[in-house]
């Protein structure tokens, strides 16, 4: 008796490539999840470390540092994040910046500070998509993706880090627990906001910059297109520029925050409508959030 190979028909490839498909398909979707995961976990821990440095900073000097100085300051337009390097395990780094501000009180120069655009991973969000980047005017800055909170609307100065500010835990009177001091926000897409070293900021306060209001406004001619504001906590696009004045983060649904008690937090968009109470230190809001 003679037998014959049967041969695979038309339809059965097709089931198996479909199926194939499909198993890719699972498997394209459970990396990418794991690889959100891992960024996410990374990001978090980058904020509890500037947490952690932050309260270090109050143990020392009995309050913590200022969002930033401006006037009769041997560091003008130095960031709370450039304060704290001593803290961050990066002494270099500050005695660098020490050494530059001593013989170039102007950071952009000239020269340019050394700091201005090196790059700093602890302040960097390993789902960001871009870690430095020049200006119209030249200047090239490397960015930080934390931001300290300033307070609930965009000027005021009732949050943790802001211009001239020197917030002691005593000072938190809606609770350390209650109360936002770090949260999210990837750099401007003109490059111009979003510096980790020192910035101007919008009205030569640094917001925008490195400190930012849960109700931020739009205060700079550089983004003449968007809105006054304020603006809410939303998802963002990085190529909008009018998402420079909210926090947000590449994370899906939500952004990290860090909380004036030391403690790390995922707050979902829907918590637009606390984020402003959760942004003051002494509103007397009570808030119950659940993320």
């Amino acid at each position: 008796m003679t037998h014959r190979n049967r041969g695979v028909t038309l339809i059965e490839l097709l089931v198996v490539i479909a199926i194939l498909a499909i198993l890719i398909g699972l498997i394209l979707a459970a990396i990418q999840n794991a690889r959100a995961a891992s960024q996410r976990a990374s990001c978090t821990n980058n904020l509890r470390q500037l947490g952690l440095a932050l309260h270090q900073s109050h143990n020392i000097a009995g309050s913590f540092p200022p969002g930033l100085r401006v006037w009769n300051d041997p560091y003008p337009f130095a960031s709370w994040i450039t304060r704290i390097l001593p803290l961050l395990e990066n002494e270099p780094a500050w005695m660098e910046a020490v050494a530059d501000y001593s013989q170039q009180p102007n950071f952009v120069g000239p020269p340019p500070h050394r700091n201005l655009a090196r790059l700093m991973p602890i302040v960097l969000c390993p789902a960001g998509q871009k870690q430095i980047g020049t200006t119209d005017e030249n200047i090239t800055a490397a960015f930080t993706y934390y931001l300290g909170v300033s307070g609930g609307v965009g000027g005021a100065t009732n949050g943790v880090l802001f211009l001239n500010s020197a917030i002691r835990f005593a000072d938190i009177t809606d609770g350390t627990s209650q109360t936002l001091l770090i949260g999210e926000r990837p750099p401007s897409p003109d490059n111009f906001f979003g510096w980790w070293y020192a910035g101007v900021g919008q009205y030569l306060d640094g917001s925008a910059d490195y400190v930012l209001a849960a109700d931020e406004i739009n205060r700079t001619y550089r983004a003449p297109t968007c809105p006054k504001g304020p603006y809410a906590y939303q998802p963002g696009n990085p190529n909008d520029m009018c998402d420079t004045f909210h926090f947000w983060s590449f994370h899906s649904g939500g952004a990290n925050f860090v909380f004036a008690d030391g403690s790390t937090r995922f707050l979902s968009y829907p918590a637009n409508p606390i984020l402003p109470a959760l942004a003051t230190r002494a509103g007397g809001e009570i808030v119950n959030f659940d993320d």
